[in-house]
């Protein structure tokens, strides 16, 4: 929107959505040009109930469809999932195997595939790295296209789908709505501890550290979420931070606090009310107290739960990875579910908190500390991590590798040293 006001160009969206914002219309069959570009509408149902796709053919060198730019109905290596509408996801799922047997997969296998999304988003479940396909290569290898009957289809599409994040459903409303527009953002202050410690003491604050779960196990402020702005920053933000709140960052520096408010913005998080100046330094000389969450490598962590007093094991991945492979006795709590199933943990007890690198880990330990949890700690390198040394289920490549030895080894030199 604020693209279209600075440079007077239309907003086309699906007539379908009821945008309340200026915009035009498209229902299946509408063409516009740009240059020697027509573009095409086709409507594709299926993620959303207005999704459309937008089908380009590059007039200078033929009319053949050249390109297909399919949003969240065709990913690379995967399709849009149809759950998001509470009560609708069968439907849905119908709606998508037509939009994709009927319509998409009509184009020539030459047309180059542009989703919106790629590897790591929960629109999708199993998303290729590549940003790009063609549809004659989704065609072939393209697991959801392979299914050939409808109802196979669908309860493939509703079914083992990793849970949805909250902000979905705000998401969608501020798209039918229109964004905040940035102008009408007030911008970021610049707070001092001392400022920021008033704030941080209010009912109507949240504290935000995107620094790395390292730096903020070192120190961080009591009560702050630990989202990592390297790990899926904006899904997590989105879906973890009460929209209700206002804001306060701590980073690891001004420009780091400026891109962790740009992607909160675009997950429809706009009470952000400033950052830390000077970081945790500054908090800590300020004579501030700060809480800490201790970093557990990978052979002590081995050591320790095979100790006589082990810790529990919290694993905060999502229960389809826990399933592929976890630890023995782990108890699993996807990290999401965390806000509410804390209550199902006793505070009294040690933890050693795990997902598959850390970030999500990171997380878990700072909404455990943020319940009164004090014995919290976090596996640094995760599952990554732990299989990497030799601990995961043992296989022919890895008895052969230095890394499937090397954990091991690493733990019997730990001892030693101790």
């Amino acid at each position: 929107m604020d693209l279209a006001e600075l440079t007077g160009a239309p907003i086309y969206t699906p007539k379908a959505a009821n945008c309340e914002f200026e915009h035009i219309g498209l229902v299946e069959g509408n063409t516009f040009e740009i240059e020697d570009m027509i573009v095409r509408i086709l409507e594709t149902p299926g993620h959303t109930p207005e999704h459309i796709s937008y089908v380009v053919s590059d007039t200078s060198r033929g009319p053949d469809p050249a390109a297909v730019f399919c949003g969240d109905a065709l990913f690379v290596g995967d399709v849009g999932r149809p759950d998001l509408f509470p009560g609708k996801a069968r439907e849905l799922a119908s709606m998508l195997y037509d939009s994709l047997h009927k319509k998409l997969l009509s184009l020539p296998d030459s047309c180059e595939v542009y989703p919106a999304h790629g590897e790591g988003s929960l629109c999708g479940r199993a998303m290729g790295a590549k940003r790009s396909s063609t549809i004659g290569y989704e065609r072939k290898y393209n697991y959801a296209l392979q299914i050939p009957d409808r109802e196979g289809f669908i309860e493939n599409l509703t079914t083992n789908m990793p849970p949805a994040p909250d902000h979905f459903s705000r998401c969608t409303e501020i798209n039918r709505k229109g964004p905040t527009k940035l102008k009408e953002i007030p911008p970021l202050k610049e707070i001092s501890p001392e400022e920021f410690f008033k704030f941080a003491g209010r009912e109507d604050t949240a504290i935000l550290d995107s620094r790395h779960y390292e730096s903020f196990g070192g120190e961080h402020v009591p009560g702050s979420w630990c989202i990592d702005l390297r790990g899926n920053f904006a899904t997590y933000a989105g879906w973890l931070l009460p929209p209700d709140k206002q804001i306060l960052l701590v980073s690891d520096n001004e420009e780091d606090a400026r891109k962790s408010a740009v992607w909160m913005h675009r997950v429809g998080l706009d009470s952000i009310v400033g950052f830390l100046v000077g970081e945790m330094f500054a908090w800590v000389t300020a004579g501030f107290r700060a809480s800490h969450v201790p970093q557990l490598s990978i052979p002590e962590l081995y050591e320790w739960v095979r100790s006589k007093k082990p810790p529990l094991v919290l694993d905060v991945r999502a229960s389809s990875e826990f399933e592929s492979f976890h630890i023995e006795h782990a108890v699993n709590i996807p990290v999401q579910e965390l806000r509410e199933r804390y209550r199902e943990l006793d505070p009294e007890a040690e933890y050693a908190v795990i997902c598959s690198t850390g970030h999500r880990s990171g997380m878990g330990c700072s909404i455990l500390k943020k319940h009164g949890f004090f014995r919290v700690n976090n596996a640094a390198g995760g599952m990554t991590g732990y299989n990497a040394a030799g601990f995961g289920p043992e296989c022919p490549m890895c008895a052969l590798s230095w890394a499937g030895n090397a954990g091991r080894k690493e733990v019997e030199i730990f001892q030693k040293m101790k």
